[in-house]
């Protein structure tokens, strides 16, 4: 079993979090395959690399020391940048013309390569991408998905791997890679057991449980966001067609086909994730009993909820509540 070498970029604005969860996890990975004799030494040798062998300002001003970069490497790890839904991609991205440039290479190289969360941009730019599923966080996926229109997006998806390109969810989601890379080179075991020592989740798959919907960022246009405003002011009732068709005043047809048009989907599947909404919001702020949440948001059939819950959530409403639950 050879030597792993893997690089972790480190660059201006990055999070010294995402940079160094990953290294910290496999050196306890590391010990924990040699105390249950998976291996004989070390497998994991780390690195954090820039462009310069000079300390590197991370997000907040801290300093992170980095190594100059090479291509000598089995795995480089991109994480995550400070970025707010105001931020400006062109100029943020601009900046890191040295950083995408190295990527683009190691990609030519075959070499793998893993971001974590809105680290996919720089895959993204170095055309990395392109005609292969991906994910980021769920708060920037369909910025991500906008940007870079030949890559599939999997919005909900925790890690996607596609061929020799992996990436992930939000901030934490580096564990969820740091286990999947010991799990790949040291097997399930070992995997587990460090999991286990590290308090990490160990069967995360999806990011879809957190999203909170308020802040999903919607590309729709302005007869779409009219559509929708209706929708969310008659939530409770019955959904019916051609009453929101007569309220905007034009046919069904042409309802359906505007609304597609501006917003990628359906009325209905608006709906269905606006009632998911304000369900998680009854489940974790509210003492209301599951059994009512159902007609609060608009089911006179609970099963109707409780099916379409596990659907696009991945948990049961007890579930959500025990886990999401204000204190």
């Amino acid at each position: 079993m050879g030597v792993v070498r893997i690089g972790i970029l480190a660059y201006e604005g990055c999070f010294a979090s995402e940079v160094f969860a990953v290294s910290d996890f496999l050196r306890i990975a590391d010990h924990v395959a040699r105390d249950n004799g998976a291996a004989d030494t070390d497998l994991f040798r780390t690195s954090v690399v820039a462009a310069s062998p000079e300390p590197v300002a991370a997000a907040g001003g801290f300093t992170i020391g980095a190594h100059r970069w090479h291509h000598d490497f089995e795995l480089i790890v991109v994480p995550g940048f400070d970025l707010s839904p105001a931020t400006d991609l062109d100029v943020r991205l601009g900046d890191l013309g040295r950083e995408i440039d190295f990527l683009r290479a190691a990609g030519h190289r075959r070499t793998r390569i893993a971001s974590v969360c809105v680290g996919a941009f720089l895959l993204g730019e170095a055309g990395l991408l392109d005609g292969r599923r991906c994910t980021t966080s769920w708060l920037f996926a369909s910025r991500l998905a906008r940007r870079y229109p030949r890559s599939t997006v999997c919005a909900e998806s925790l890690l996607v791997a596609d061929e020799q390109i992996t990436t992930t969810a939000a901030f934490t989601a580096s564990l969820d890679l740091a286990t999947a890379i010991v799990r790949d080179h040291l097997g399930a075991d070992v995997a587990r057991a460090t999991a286990r020592i590290t308090l990490v989740s160990e069967n995360r798959n999806s990011q879809a449980p957190y999203v909170v919907e308020s802040m999903v960022q919607t590309t729709a246009g302005p007869f779409a966001i009219a559509v929708q405003r209706w929708l969310v002011d008659h939530l409770t009732e019955p959904y019916s067609l051609s009453r929101l068709a007569e309220a905007l005043h034009v046919s069904t047809r042409t309802l359906l086909r505007r609304y597609a048009d501006e917003a990628g989907c359906s009325p209905l599947d608006f709906l269905q994730q606006a009632r998911i909404g304000a369900a998680k919001r009854l489940l974790t702020d509210t003492d209301v009993p599951i059994g009512e949440i159902p007609r609060r948001v608009g089911y006179q059939d609970p099963s109707t909820l409780r099916r379409l819950f596990v659907d696009r959530v991945g948990l049961g409403l007890g579930d959500y509540r025990r886990q999401f639950r204000a204190c």
